[in-house]
């Protein structure tokens, strides 16, 4: 198993923040690496979510991935799931309050964990993993700017 995490400081209210992580029809406005969102299930954003996306990669062109909601406490963790090729990744946000020049801020830190399910996952996993690694820090560093990026666009948003 591997596992990146990465945090950023973003000068917002963990509300603020978790609005805009769960609007899922808004997502590819924000992230630049997300292309077109297909949620799979209706009624309101909570576990059992599911929804495709197109991500670009860093060397080009897009991978088409699914994402499933596993676990929810708002405004303070989201917990995802998603299938690849031989492996089963795990992606956790999470949302902590925090002071900082004396106004409200959120640390955010999302975690992915890479389980092969496969020999050839674990093969892969062996030979590419300080790659990948960094590869998906790359992408995780990403959409936390973007996030950060679209809570200083919206200004304060309205709790859903």
């Amino acid at each position: 198993m591997s596992t990146v995490a990465v945090t950023r400081f973003i000068e917002a209210h963990a509300v603020d923040v978790w609005c805009l992580l769960t609007d899922l029809p808004g997502r590819s406005a924000r992230l630049t690496a997300a292309g077109p969102i297909e949620v799979l299930t209706p009624g309101p954003f909570g576990p059992g979510t599911a929804w495709r996306e197109e991500r670009a990669q860093p060397g080009g062109g897009t991978l088409t991935e699914e994402f499933l909601v596993v676990e929810t406490l708002a405004p303070h963790r989201l917990v995802l799931c998603s299938s690849g090729a031989g492996v089963d990744y795990r992606i956790t946000w999470s949302l902590r309050p925090v002071r900082r020049r004396r106004r409200g801020c959120t640390a955010v830190t999302v975690t992915q964990e890479a389980v092969p399910t496969a020999p050839y996952g674990r093969v892969v996993a062996l030979l590419l993993g300080g790659l990948a690694a960094r590869a998906v820090e790359v992408a995780l560093r990403r959409d936390l700017a973007d996030l950060a990026v679209a809570t200083t666009a919206t200004g304060s948003v309205e709790a859903a």
